[in-house]
C-alpha cells in the first residue's frame, strides 16, 4: 500500500513519515476517524513503511521482497485483528484468523470499506461481530514468536471498539509490557467506546472526514467519471470515500433505507388522529425487525442523518443539504416543515435509544414499534 495511494490526511502521512524514518515509533497509537476516511489503509501503509524499510510517500526502497509481500497482505509479521461472527464454517470461538482469506479479499476489493461490508461479506444476518478472547490469545501467541524477518512485528486491531471486555483484559496486558519491537495499531471510528485503560496507553491520531475535491478527484483519476458529476457525487459522500464508491456503483444500502424511511413517515403523519394508520406502523415495524441488527443500526443512523437534513433546509442553510430523494412524490422541501427546534431534539434522542436498545440485542419489533408510535407525536409537534 503506497501512502501516494491514500487520499488526502497529509499532515498525517508527514508525520508518520518523519517518527518513523528517525526510529520514533510509539509501540502503540490509536487510529481514529469515521468511515471512508483512510485509517485502515494509513495503517497498512504505515506498518509496509516500518517492516520494509522504505522511504518516502512511494513507500519504497527498502526490501522488494517484502514490499511484494504487501501486494497480497500476506506478510508474515503483519497481523491483523477484526470483528467476526460464528458462520456455517465457524460454528463456535470465531477468531480473526478463520476469516483471513476473506479479509484478504475485502482489502483488496476496497481498503476503504466499512464495518457493515465487511458483516455483509460475513453474512451476520442477526448476529452482532466482536472481537473475543481468543483473538487475544492469538494476538500472545503470535507475538511470543520471534519475528519472521528479524525486525518489528505489527498488530493492526481493527474496529477497537469491538474488543469485548474478557478481550481488552488481555489487550491491556501487553500494552502495559509489550514486547521488543512490537508495534499495535488500533483503529477505530467511535473514540468514546475504547476501553479507557488502553486509549491511555496509546498516542491518539485524528482522521478527519475527506474533503469533497479529495474525493471527487480520485473519482475522476480512479473511476473515471466526468468533474461535474464526480464533484456531485462527492458531495453527497459527506467525506466517506467508501460510500461515494457505493454511490457510484449503486451497490449501497441508501436506495431501500429511503423507500423505508419514507413509508415510515407518511404512516407516521397518517397515524394522527387516525387509528387504523396505526397497523401500517407495526408492519412497517415488523418489516424492519425482520432484517439484521447490524441493517437496523445503519438505517436508524441514516434516519438520523435525513431529520438533520430537513432541519438544515428548515432553516436555510441550503449549502449544507447534500440529499436528493429518489421516492416518487418525496420533497425535502415539504417535509423540511416538520422538522424544527421543537421536536429534533427528542426525534434524535428516540432514534439514538432504539440504536442503543437493538445494539444490546432488545426485541427489534418492540423497539421499532415504541419509536413508531412516539414519531406519530413528535412529527406534529410544533
Amino acid at each position: 500500500m503506497q501512502f501516494s495511494e491514500i487520499l488526502g490526511q497529509e499532515h498525517l502521512k508527514s508525520h508518520l513519515i518523519k517518527s518513523a524514518s528517525s526510529g520514533r515509533i510509539p509501540h502503540a497509537q490509536l487510529f481514529v476517524g469515521p468511515e471512508g476516511s483512510g485509517t485502515l489503509p494509513m495503517a497498512i501503509a504505515y506498518a509496509q513503511f516500518i517492516l520494509c524499510n522504505n522511504s518516502g510517500t512511494e513507500n519504497s526502497g527498502g526490501n522488494e521482497a517484502c514490499n511484494l509481500k504487501f501486494d497480497h497482505f500476506a506478510h508474515p509479521d503483519l497481523h491483523f485483528v477484526y470483528p467476526t461472527v460464528t458462520t456455517e464454517d465457524v460454528k463456535t470461538k470465531p477468531k480473526s484468523v478463520d476469516f483471513l482469506t476473506d479479509w484478504r479479499d475485502f482489502l483488496k476489493t476496497n481498503p476503504y470499506a466499512s464495518l457493515f461490508d465487511w458483516y455483509q461479506m460475513l453474512g451476520v444476518k442477526n448476529k452482532q461481530g466482536e472481537i473475543r478472547v481468543e483473538d487475544a490469545k492469538e494476538i500472545l501467541k503470535s507475538l511470543a514468536l520471534k519475528s519472521f524477518e528479524g525486525g518489528y512485528k505489527i498488530m493492526i486491531i481493527w474496529m477497537a471498539d469491538k474488543l469485548n471486555t474478557e478481550a481488552s483484559n488481555k489487550i491491556l496486558k501487553l500494552l502495559e509490557e509489550p514486547e521488543p519491537q512490537t508495534v499495535f495499531i488500533l483503529i477505530t471510528e467511535n473514540e468514546e467506546d475504547i476501553l479507557q485503560t488502553i486509549h491511555s496507553r496509546c498516542q491518539v491520531l485524528q482522521f478527519n472526514a475527506l474533503p469533497e475535491k479529495v474525493i471527487a478527484e480520485a473519482l475522476v483519476s480512479r473511476e473515471n467519471m466526468v468533474p461535474r458529476d464526480a464533484l456531485r457525487l462527492a458531495r453527497q459522500a459527506q467525506g466517506n470515500f467508501n460510500k461515494a464508491l457505493h454511490l457510484l456503483h449503486e451497490d449501497g444500502e441508501d436506495t431501500p433505507f429511503e423507500e423505508w424511511f419514507v413509508q415510515w413517515v407518511r404512516a407516521a403523519f397518517r397515524a394522527k388522529g387516525n387509528a387504523a394508520a396505526i397497523t401500517d406502523l407495526i408492519v412497517w415495524s415488523e418489516t424492519i425487525a425482520g432484517l439484521g441488527r447490524e441493517t437496523q443500526k445503519k438505517f436508524l443512523n441514516f434516519c438520523i442523518d435525513i431529520f438533520r437534513q430537513a432541519l438544515l433546509l428548515n432553516y436555510q442553510a441550503t449549502p449544507l443539504v447534500y440529499f436528493e430523494p429518489k421516492v416518487d412524490k418525496f420533497k425535502l422541501e415539504n417535509f423540511a416543515p416538520f422538522v424544527n427546534d421543537k421536536n429534533i431534539s427528542e426525534i434524535f434522542a428516540e432514534l439514538s435509544d432504539a440504536i442503543y436498545h437493538i445494539e444490546r440485542n432488545g426485541n427489534a419489533k418492540i423497539v421499532l414499534t415504541d419509536l413508531s408510535i412516539k414519531l406519530t407525536r413528535l412529527i406534529h409537534k410544533k
